[in-house]
């Protein structure tokens, strides 16, 4: 019987487990980076371990020393969440050498569904739907379109996808070398793209005494970067003939490789209903919450269950009930080529209502690094109906309040109301259509209120005083000023700038935005009456930006001064970086000097376990040159510039 489980993961997952732990009486042992030492995953456990260090490789990577915290804390137990050390055999294999029990499945699955490439020869084997294998080498043009996928791989790491044949070279260079940073492993492999082809996947849940449950599928085409953003159970439309030959085949390859505990087989279910096997990931998935939902299972618990030698509570899995929606809320702006955001997390409230779930690994006042993946949390709704828990999911996500850096939250609402992800009609290259509507800015006319209403607040604290509640009606002021005042904000993240007039007057505050009254105002909230119609706006300020929770939406504003700074600008050409993050590459031949083209790749940046590219801002000169491969550099540092060709006046040919 497990009495005590080291989690070996950070944030969310960890927390997660912590949470079936309570309910089921175990004790819970955390371990922590440097920059973890107050997160929140740490706080939730009963005891934590310092792994010293911060960055993955030397911390939670560090499998020798995750088992010496677990013996160090008396754990019996080891739980690897997702990623990190989750799929890595011999992290597996050393934890039961030391005595302790691994939730997990057997060494010899993991190290058989490790390799893309073993996996899909086994599951030919088995029966397994395949894509045929193309070899690159041989390579033609009636071949393409291609992906490459690196063999030790997941999450979009070591993944490229290959149009023209004169790129294949070049990609599968690159490919592989993102697959040897990740991974440790550079072995690349390639098979047919399949366009518009959507990601189907299979829950199963195996034991020790022969029961394997195929728990439904799930569906998560929604993709950005290869890295699911949307998923939902079960998957939408699929034909019934079809759902059972998926579980079947997720059936047969659990029991092919003797598997036990949770895992998830995955499928590429092309256009024409074809389905083919992609992997199976010998662990969690970080989706599991929908498929919770749908079964009303506890999966955790039942990988626990399973560990201790437990078989499954019956032969067959109970039935399903309804339908499940996630969405992964990520720190991180879509508009901006998804680059992951950092700093203080102010506030991070979603609406506590029936069928909406939030899984997370932050709370208001933690802090977003470098380190890690950008994901600040996991919100699921569940209802009798897929229109129901659609509906519900968004507007929990509207109402939720998130302060701090720009995340993907308005991204996942408007996906979530777009008529083809309202009709299920969902495919993996579902952003790549539709991500420049999905992300265009707000409508002018109400962010413009929503900046009226934080000017009427600001006012107000500098007016209102310690009235009764923070909280006035507007008829009270003295001391008018004869002129309006005015406040000027740029919205984030699209930059635009508004400048909004008022002046207090014997019978309230008079705004200079067309069509906007002020009701009433305090230190937090304005209440706004625009065109008869009257709705609260809640204001919230952090050191010069302000927060706009509406009942539609959320807008954020920076408070500029009343006159710009002629200094404040850039030197043209000049290539910055965007985040904190290390220079991984630069483009061959690099150097000053060099001629380079508008929007040709020069630098590569990784950052929170994703790779930047930063291009070229025009054509012309590389002028000076900072960075170098392996250089860690804070966002906003200085990596190149890219000076301009000028024209010669002796060369002007006169009009």
């Amino acid at each position: 019987m497990i009495t005590s489980l080291l989690v070996a993961n950070r944030g969310e997952i960890a927390c997660r487990i912590f949470r079936t732990c309570r309910a089921l009486g175990i004790a819970t042992v955390a371990v922590y980076s440097d920059a973890d030492a107050g997160a929140l995953h740490v706080r939730e456990a009963d005891t934590a371990v310092r792994l010293p260090g911060a960055a993955p490789a030397d911390t939670y990577l560090r499998g020798d020393l995750v088992v010496a915290a677990a013996l160090a804390a008396g754990a019996d137990a080891v739980h690897p969440g997702y990623g990190f050390l989750s799929e890595n055999a011999d992290f597996a294999a050393a934890v039961q050498d030391a005595g302790l029990r691994w939730i997990g499945p057997p060494v010899k699955a993991i190290e058989l569904m490790a390799s893309k490439t073993r996996a899909k020869e086994l599951m030919a084997a088995a029966g397994v739907p395949l894509l045929a294998p193309v070899d690159p080498a041989a390579a033609t043009a009636e071949d393409l379109p291609l992906l490459l996928k690196a063999a030790a791989g997941g999450g979009g790491r070591g993944m490229r996808i290959v149009r023209e044949l004169g790129d294949l070279p070049g990609e599968l260079t690159a490919a592989a070398a993102e697959a040897l940073s990740a991974f440790g492993d550079g072995e690349v492999f390639a098979e047919p793209y399949v366009e518009r082809g959507r990601h189907v996947e299979v829950q199963v849940m195996a034991d020790e005494h022969d029961g394997v449950w195929a728990l439904g599928t799930r569906d998560c085409s929604l993709q950005r970067r290869h890295q699911k953003v949307i998923e939902e159970a079960p998957a939408p439309g699929l034909p019934d003939g079809l759902r059972e030959r998926l579980h079947e085949a997720a059936v047969a390859a659990a029991r092919a490789v003797g598997y036990r505990g949770a895992g998830t087989v995955e499928f590429l279910v092309a256009a024409d209903g074809r389905p083919y096997f992609l992997e199976m990931n010998t662990r969690l998935q970080v989706e599991h919450p929908v498929t919770e939902a749908v079964f009303g299972l506890d999966l955790v618990a039942l990988q626990l269950r399973v560990a201790e030698g437990e078989p499954l509570p019956s032969a067959e899995p109970p039935a399903p009930a309804g339908h499940a929606v996630e969405a992964r809320l990520y720190a991180e702006d879509p508009a901006r080529d998804w680059q992951p955001q950092t700093g203080a997390l102010l506030s991070l409230e979603v609406p506590d209502e029936p069928g909406v779930r939030l899984d997370t690994g932050y709370t208001g006042g933690d802090t977003i690094g470098v380190h890690y993946d950008p994901m600040l949390a996991k919100v699921i709704a569940h209802a009798p109906t897929r229109t129901e828990a659609v509906r519900l999911l968004a507007r929990a996500l509207e109402r939720a309040r998130v302060h701090g850096p720009v995340t993907n939250r308005d991204l996942l609402v408007r996906s979530l109301r777009h008529p083809d992800f309202v009709g299920a009609r969902l495919d993996t290259g579902f952003y790549e259509r539709h991500l420049a509507e999905l992300t265009a800015p707000a409508d002018e006319a109400a962010v413009r209120i929503a900046a009226t209403a934080a000017a009427v607040v600001e006012a107000a604290r500098n007016t209102v005083g310690k009235t009764a509640g923070g909280f006035a009606r507007f008829g009270a002021w003295r001391n008018l000023p004869s002129q309006p005042q005015i406040r000027r904000y740029r919205s984030e993240p699209d930059g635009r700038e508004y400048e909004i007039s008022y002046r207090p007057t014997r019978d309230g505050l008079e705004v200079g935005t067309e069509g906007v009254r002020v009701v009433s105002a305090g230190r937090v909230r304005a209440t706004l009456d625009t065109g008869g119609v009257t709705a609260p706006f809640h204001v919230a300020v952090h050191d010069g930006k302000a927060y706009v929770d509406t009942a539609s939406g959320a807008y954020t504003f920076t408070a500029l001064p009343r006159f710009t700074d002629p200094a404040d600008r850039t030197e043209p050409g000049s290539l910055l970086a965007p985040m904190p993050g290390t220079v991984v590459r630069l483009a061959d031949g690099l150097a000053e000097g060099a001629a380079v083209e508008a929007g040709q790749p020069l630098i590569w940046l990784e950052a929170m376990k994703m790779e930047h590219r930063i291009l070229a801002p025009a054509s012309g000169t590389l002028t000076a040159l900072h960075a170098a491969p392996g250089l860690q550099v804070e966002v906003g540092a200085l990596l190149a510039v890219v000076t301009e060709p000028t024209t010669d006046p002796s060369e002007e040919q006169p009009v």
